[in-house]
This record gives structure tokens, C-alpha cells and sequence, in this order.
């Protein structure tokens, strides 16, 4: 038996265990009940030897079949408006890279600031950042777009995982890969899994924190981080290499063989446009995060920039579907059944005295070093955000502040290992750099997030009145 055989029974064997523990004081037989598929699920999605959907679905239909969710309930998530805006912005990021706009968008970027090899990483910021709220999965954005041309980039500069690695290919893909994290932070569309946030957020503290809120709170930090990332990886990473003029030719003669805009990248450019627009002035029009995405589609498909046909082929929208909807009714139920709020409790009790800015520093510092723990981003903030907004609710803080500091950490903390998600496991691959550089310098990098956040964050939170 192989060992990925044995590994499909390991979430079967925590829930077994915890099972057999029984339940602590204070908590319901049905909230430890759901407590255990749900940590099981968790563990699954861990362990990544079963498809997400699968696991999910697993304990989905486990909790109905012995009575803890009743099958009407169980089926919402899949309905939950939080759900359809990461699918639909799955299906409109498959156009974007069909077309082949996110591509001519990147290489333009470099051929403009690409001047050094510090200009290169500028290039790779100010790519990730036009990117970053039109392509909800920051592994088709980092891994799937940008990651390769910076690959490309490393060799055209002699650069390779075998032979100079370090003369510029580690700094560029460190640049890319910790860029990624930022951005995936600073927008609701960042990252697939950020609608969870905005989900529990509501909830728990019955906030919208929509798209222009999130963007609105993340625009300062998430800037002067960018702006700041590729000059501290010169000194974490520093490159070798002079002259960049091979990496100026190779992109000159990609974006020729892009040849003219296609009607269909013009088409993009325009219903794209429209979207930030729309998303970022709610206030005047009241059109929420999912309706402007969903009109967004509908215009795609009025168009034709992409037929019906292409958009039921992008497998990955809707795996999303099943596995962020059943995601959605675990974490409802379990918050439902009372087990967040019994451990809310507890977690009261034991941080009691501390002043409420005291505790959410606190709070953050362990959701975000916890990070270390889980392999992959989704997964924690499942397990621990809505946990999290439970323990801090019980403040006087302004619940703004509470999800931002979550929210924008939940991203962020993935700069800690070289498996936290899919794009940084991506970038490693690529072999630029040994295992113990990369935790090194992800370390050293999450001193420099929590700085900018918390300081230059803080600051601009304060002036925007969030708390």
C-alpha cells in the first residue's frame, strides 16, 4: 500500500480520535459533532491527496445523512452570492487569459519599467497589480501568467536553476512571488478564498465589507508594499547581473509575435474597465460585489469575446462552485450548533485583562504565524478567520478594523513558507532557490508586511476612520 493510500485515512482517523475523546464541558453533542467533519475536512484539504470538491463534499454529505444539517440548509452555500462572485470572476479570468490579454498586459509592463534589473521587478509588481482585481486565483494570475515570463525572463538572462541561480532568477522570482501575496491581499478579487473573509465578516460583525471597502483599506499599504519589495529583496537577494539588454530583446520579440490587438482583448480592456468602476462607486448605484461581476459576464457573453462553450469548459469555476459553496454551509454550521461561540468563550477567559487594541495585535500575530501550520491559505482561513472575528467581537474596536487586519493577513501570511499556495509553490518549483532561503527570507518579509501594515496600515485606517 502506498503511503497517499494510507494518507485518504488520516482525516478518518482524527475524526475517530476526537470522537472517542468525546465532548469538553459546555459544548452540545451536535456542535463537537460538526466541530470533527469540519476539522476532518480541514485536514483533508491539508493533505491534498483527494480533489478539494471531493473532501468537501464528503463531509458535506456526512453531516447530512446522520441529521446535523438538515438537506435544504445544506445546499445554500451553493447559492450564497459569495460563492457565485468567485465563479463568475473564474470564468471572466479564463477569458482574460484565453484572449491572451493578461499576457500583452505583463510583458507591456516590463517593456515599459524593465530598464534593470530592479526596474524588472517594478515590472513584475505593476503587473501583479493591474492583474490583481480582474483575476480572482492568484495561481492563474502568479502561476499561470506572470510566472513563466519571469522564468523566461531569468534564462534570457543566463540565469538558471542549475547554473547561476542567484545572478538574477531567485531575486526575480522571490520579487514575483512575494508581489503575488500583496496583491492577492489588497482586493476582495485577489484571492479565491477571500470572499470567505468578507462572508464571515458578515456573519459575525453584520458588515459588508465589499470590494471598494476592501480595496479602499488595502490601496495605501498594499502600494508602499509593493513600492518597497523590490528594493529589500536587492538586499535579501541580491542580483549579480548588469546588463538586462537580453531580456529587452526576448520581450520586444514576444510582444511582436502578440501582434496587433485583437478586438477581443479591446472588448476586455472595456468590460474590465467597467467593472473597477462599478465596483469602486457602490455608494452612487447600490449594485453589489456579484451583480457588477455577473453583468460583467453577460457582456462577455453579448459580445461574443467568448462563447457559451468556452465558459462551461473552465473546469476550475466550477470546482470552485462545489468546493467554496459546501465550504460556506460547514463553516455556517458549525457557527450555527455553537461551537464558535463556546469557543469564543473560552479563548475570553483565557486572554482576559488585555486592552482590546492589545488582544486583536495579539490575534493577529497568531493567525498570521499560524500560517506555518497549514498548507494552504484556504484552509486557514476557514479554519481560524471566523474563529477569530468571534473572539474579537467581544471588543470596543471598530469592526472595520478587526476584518482588515484579518483579512489582509490572511493573504499575506502565505510569504512564510514555500507551500502556503498554489503560486509560491510554483515559484520554488522553479528551483531558484534551497528550502531554507525561501523560509529564511519569507520570515524576514513578514516582518516587513507586518511593519506596513500595521504602521503605515494603522495610520491610513485611522484617516479613513475605521477606527
Amino acid at each position: 500500500m502506498e503511503l497517499n493510500d494510507l494518507k485518504v485515512a488520516y482525516p478518518i482517523f482524527i475524526g475517530f480520535f476526537l470522537w472517542l475523546l468525546g465532548p469538553p464541558n459546555g459544548l452540545e453533542h451536535d456542535a463537537f459533532l460538526m466541530f470533527i467533519i469540519f476539522i476532518s475536512t480541514i485536514g483533508s484539504l491539508l493533505l491534498r491527496v483527494v480533489p478539494m470538491a471531493m473532501s468537501v463534499l464528503i463531509g458535506l454529505s456526512f453531516s447530512i445523512v446522520i441529521d446535523l444539517i438538515p438537506l435544504k440548509d445544506a445546499l445554500k452555500g451553493f447559492g450564497d452570492s459569495t460563492t457565485w462572485l468567485v465563479v463568475i470572476a473564474f470564468l471572466i479570468a479564463g477569458v482574460i487569459m484565453e484572449t491572451g490579454l493578461g499576457r500583452r498586459l505583463s510583458l507591456m509592463c516590463i517593456d515599459m519599467l524593465g530598464r534593470s534589473i530592479m526596474g524588472l521587478g517594478y515590472a513584475i509588481c505593476a503587473s501583479e497589480l493591474i492583474l490583481g482585481p480582474l483575476v480572482p486565483s492568484n495561481t492563474a494570475r502568479g502561476g499561470g501568467i506572470i510566472a513563466p515570463i519571469v522564468d523566461s525572463m531569468s534564462r534570457a538572462l543566463g540565469s538558471e536553476p542549475e547554473r547561476s541561480p542567484k545572478s538574477a532568477g531567485e531575486y526575480l522570482h522571490l520579487v514575483g512571488a512575494h508581489a503575488n501575496l500583496i496583491t492577492a491581499a489588497m482586493f476582495l478579487t485577489g484571492m479565491a478564498a477571500n470572499p470567505l473573509i468578507a462572508r464571515a465578516a458578515q456573519d459575525v460583525f453584520q458588515v459588508d465589507f465589499d470590494w471598494s471597502t476592501w480595496a479602499l483599506g488595502g490601496i495605501v499599504p498594499g502600494l508602499v508594499g509593493l513600492a518597497g519589495l523590490p528594493i529589500i529583496m536587492m538586499y535579501l537577494s541580491p542580483p549579480t547581473i548588469h546588463s538586462i539588454d537580453p531580456v529587452r530583446k526576448r520581450i520586444s520579440l514576444d510582444i511582436a509575435d502578440l501582434g496587433p490587438w485583437t478586438w477581443q482583448e479591446r472588448y476586455m480592456v472595456l468590460i474590465l474597465g467597467s467593472m473597477l468602476l462599478l465596483w469602486s462607486t457602490k455608494a452612487i448605484h447600490g449594485w453589489g460585489t456579484t451583480t457588477v461581476a455577473l453583468l460583467g459576464l453577460v457582456l462577455i457573453l453579448v459580445f461574443k469575446v467568448a462563447s457559451w462553450d468556452q465558459l462551461v469548459k473552465n473546469h476550475k469555476a466550477w470546482d470552485t462552485l462545489i468546493w467554496l459553496g459546501g465550504l460556506l454551509t460547514l463553516a455556517t454550521a458549525i457557527k450555527d450548533l455553537g461551537f464558535i461561540s463556546w469557543f469564543s468563550d473560552h479563548v475570553d477567559q483565557g486572554l482576559e485583562g488585555l486592552a482590546p487594541f492589545g488582544l486583536l495585535i495579539i490575534l493577529a500575530l497568531i493567525y498570521f504565524y499560524s500560517m506555518y501550520l497549514f498548507s494552504m491559505l484556504t484552509a486557514h482561513i476557514a479554519a481560524l478567520a471566523g474563529a477569530i472575528f468571534v473572539v474579537a467581537s467581544d471588543t470596543n474596536l471598530d469592526p472595520y478594523l478587526i476584518i482588515g487586519v484579518i483579512a489582509y493577513s490572511s493573504s499575506l501570511c502565505g510569504c512564510l513558507t514555500n507551500y502556503s499556495t498554489g503560486p509560491i509553490i510554483i515559484y520554488f518549483g522553479n528551483g531558484y532557490s534551497n528550502p531554507k532561503t525561501w523560509f529564511k527570507i519569507g520570515l524576514l518579509i513578514s516582518f516587513y508586511h507586518l511593519t506596513i501594515w500595521f504602521v503605515v496600515g494603522s495610520l491610513w485606517w485611522k484617516f479613513i476612520g475605521w477606527w
